[in-house]
């Protein structure tokens, strides 16, 4: 499956760093759950990561739906962009939601209305 064909489906997502904890390496904190698709495999062949939004406690797993792909033009290494049933998040939202991350790199953000999936 082709990154940008994540966008509406449902996945479960182990939370490895919780809402409030540090990067193991560089020390900043995460305001949002941060984790990974258990056995979805990404370009970098590592599990896949995702941002989970519109939750605001930390929690140890989440099952939601994919709004959005961060695709990283400098790095391989796509995120997806969770969230519950009902919620949504402009790109504009997204952008600023995961830029405590995401500032690092050169990216861009899809979503249904939105999607360049032959550039990627």
């Amino acid at each position: 499956m082709n990154n940008h064909e994540y966008i509406g489906q449902i996945f479960t997502v182990i939370i490895d760093r919780p809402m409030g904890s540090s990067h193991p390496e560089y020390g900043f904190k995460y305001p949002v759950n941060y984790g990974y698709v258990p056995g979805v495999m990404g370009k970098d062949n590592e599990e896949l990561d995702a941002y989970v939004l519109g939750i605001f406690a930390p929690v140890d797993t989440f099952k939601g739906r994919c709004i959005a792909i961060i695709h990283r033009l400098d790095d391989n290494d796509d995120k997806l962009v969770l969230v519950p049933e009902g919620k949504d998040y402009t790109i504009d939202q997204i952008a600023a939601l995961t830029e405590f991350q995401e500032r690092f790199f050169a990216i861009q953000i899809h979503t249904k209305a939105r999607q360049q999936p032959d550039e990627w």
